[in-house]
């Protein structure tokens, strides 16, 4: 069984901005920094085998203070970058009227069909990349709740969402 740390990015500039990031790199800020350094202190003593990150900078960046502790690298993947928002990234998040109806979505966004395979793909990589191991992975809201969707085959609707440098524990 392969457990997985799974971790939201800590809060960046966008998130308290109210900005749709999409997969931009973003940038923690400092609330964003103290949120992954208390992650860091409470599994300062854990034993964690892998530490992984998607290759967008605010996860990676929370990804590397919480391995910090532990004097290990951070391996990223694309797998768990967050959704693209398309033409709706670098919006404010309250003037996206159409959020809530997703039929009126303009086409250039990750279908949630592709979204879900992509959160399959990645629990796949994990499970033969790091069989038997703990693994911390450093996502995003949107992806970290369709790794939760399929783990636990339910709606998206039905996970609750992540706040920033929240964990939860899933096992493989």
């Amino acid at each position: 069984m392969t457990l997985l740390y799974l971790v939201r990015h800590g809060e960046t500039v966008d998130n308290a901005h109210h900005i749709m990031q999409g997969q931009t790199p973003g940038q923690l800020n400092e609330n964003g920094i103290r949120q992954a350094e208390e992650v860091a202190d409470k599994l300062k003593d854990e034993a964690i085998d892998a530490f992984v990150s998607s290759n967008l900078r605010r996860s990676i960046h929370t990804c590397e203070l919480i391995a910090r502790p532990h004097g290990m690298p951070v391996t990223t993947t694309p797998l768990l970058r967050e959704r693209d928002w398309g033409s709706f990234t670098g919006k404010y998040i309250p003037e996206l009227s159409n959020l809530n109806d997703p039929s009126l979505w303009p086409d250039d966004i990750e279908s949630l069909d592709a979204l879900k395979r992509r959160a399959k793909d990645f629990m796949v990589w994990l499970k033969e990349q790091y069989p038997g191991q703990k693994v911390l992975a450093v996502g995003h809201g949107i992806i970290n709740k369709a790794i939760q969707s399929v783990y636990y085959n339910k709606p998206m609707n039905e996970i609750k969402p992540m706040s920033n440098a929240e964990i939860r524990i899933i096992e493989l």
